[in-house]
């Protein structure tokens, strides 16, 4: 929009001083064309003069006639020495009297004739007219070489087009420097629009633009206000929804743990029973509907630890959707503590797999939102101690290194597990949102390394995704700022 606008404020006002310029390069010529015919008139006038100056005394046939100049001649070839010059020639075109370079084919007609020629490096304006005289019919030539046309031409690019063509580009540069001038808080507009984050919907400053784009800044903070308050609505009712699921989820999967704990007590208890009171076919009966009602029960439990799962994702995504983790100051996070906490909260999952979970930490400073680094960190040891079979390994690190082996130092966050890992071909694919690795065993729901990509571009950092230091299984790194 800018640079067409430059466009045509340059062409609407270079347009007419181009026009102007031609304009006067026309009126130039023209004064020089009209200079030009009153030299012509005036050669004209002397050439009757010229022929009067012709007298018949001493003249015989094919001799030269005699000349008695009359003074307005003598006047003009005295005041223009060597650029003046005049010829009476007989019919036949040999000069008679005067400048033997003036001779040529006579006239066809009794009108004068005019004509330009180039003599000694001098442009003449020459008039050629066949008369009578009292030495008979004869051609008569006079010549004048301060020929205002022929000086114009000659005089063009040093006195007209020269400086005009200096003045267009002057003005060019100028009028270009002022359009630039008067186009940059319009410029700087579309920057500052160009360079805001999707999420940031803060108002413009008004004051900050000239009066005639103040009224599209206020239009635009209009617009980002409606934006603004309708991306707050729909963020607000999904983190509603996902924290009012979280309560009766809750209590469910507390009622289905106590009970699925019940049931597997009650049927070992109620297996021994009846197998020592009844007989085989009925304790083989009762084993069997009791074990079917336990796989029942644990698999209700299986569901409502996913759907609970699943609840607190969702309202983690929609934290890190609202604008509030934009307007929240960073502070420094302590990753060594981070990697502690991580521990001891899924240590107890990792038992349940013989799972060897520990740690290899260094102390580690790094700017960003603890609570975030935690969201994201509970996601990706909640991934390793998942996919990692019963008898694995699974380490959480952090420290300070140079990313690759050069560049300068970065504090980092990583957990590495010996499991199946992700193909290299899969990597990029497994950070979407409820994407999963075909042929992956376990239940999951695809949010966990989706959440972690986010959380690493609100901190503007690098997650890494690489084969574990053995060839296997997955490396997850983190790359903070320092």
């Amino acid at each position: 929009m800018t640079s067409g606008l430059r466009r045509r404020l340059l062409l609407l006002l270079l347009g007419p001083l181009f026009s102007l310029t031609a304009l006067n390069v026309w009126f130039d010529y023209r004064l020089a064309d009209n200079a030009s015919s009153q030299q012509d008139r005036h050669l004209l006038a002397l050439v009757p003069l010229l022929a009067d100056s012709v007298i018949a005394r001493g003249v015989s046939d094919g001799a030269a006639p005699a000349l008695l100049t009359a003074p307005p001649v003598e006047e003009f070839l005295n005041e223009r020495p060597g650029a003046s010059a005049f010829a009476v020639l007989g019919l036949d075109g040999d000069v008679l009297v005067g400048d033997a370079w003036l001779s040529g084919p006579p006239p066809s007609l009794r009108e004068p004739e005019f004509s330009s020629e180039e003599f000694g490096g001098v442009s003449y304006r020459i008039v050629s007219q066949r008369v009578n005289t009292v030495a008979g019919e004869l051609v008569l030539r006079l010549a004048d070489g301060s020929d205002s046309r022929q000086q114009w031409l000659h005089q063009m690019w040093f006195k007209v087009v020269l400086p005009n063509v200096i003045l267009v580009i002057v003005a060019l540069l100028s009028v270009n420097w002022a359009v630039h001038r008067a186009l940059r808080p319009l410029i700087e507009l579309k920057d500052a629009v160009e360079r805001r984050s999707p999420r940031d919907l803060s108002p413009l400053d008004p004051n900050a633009s000239p009066d005639e784009v103040r009224p599209l800044v206020l239009s635009l903070n209009r617009l980002f206000g409606l934006v603004n308050t309708q991306a707050e609505s729909q963020t607000r009712f999904v983190a509603d929804a996902a924290h009012q699921l979280r309560t009766p989820l809750a209590g469910l999967q507390a009622q289905v743990e106590a009970w699925a704990q019940s049931v597997n007590r009650s049927g070992k208890a109620d297996w021994r029973d009846r197998s020592a009171s009844s007989g085989e076919l009925s304790s083989s009966l009762g084993a069997a509907e009791i074990t079917l009602s336990a796989e029942q029960i644990n698999k209700l439990r299986g569901a409502a630890r996913r759907t609970s799962q699943l609840a607190n994702q969702l309202l983690a995504l929609s934290r890190l959707d609202s604008q509030s983790t934009h307007t929240q100051a960073m502070q420094r996070v302590d990753l060594q503590q981070l990697c502690e906490v991580q521990l001891e909260n899924h240590l107890d999952a990792a038992t349940a797999k013989s799972i060897d979970l520990g740690l290899d930490t260094a102390p580690a400073l790094a700017w960003g939102h603890e609570w975030l680094l935690r969201e994201l960190m509970g996601n990706v040891v909640d991934n390793a101690i998942k996919y990692t079979p019963p008898g694995g390994r699974v380490t959480l690190r952090c420290g300070a290194g140079q990313r690759d082996g050069r560049g300068p130092v970065h504090p980092y966050l990583e957990v590495e597990d010996d499991g199946p890992g992700v193909p290299p071909a899969e990597r990029a694919r497994v950070l979407e949102r409820f994407y999963r690795v075909q042929g992956t065993v376990g239940e999951g729901s695809g949010l966990g390394l989706a959440i972690a990509t986010e959380i690493a571009r609100l901190h503007q950092g690098t997650l890494q995704l690489e084969s574990g230091s053995t060839g296997r299984g997955l490396r997850v790194t983190l790359w903070l700022m320092a």
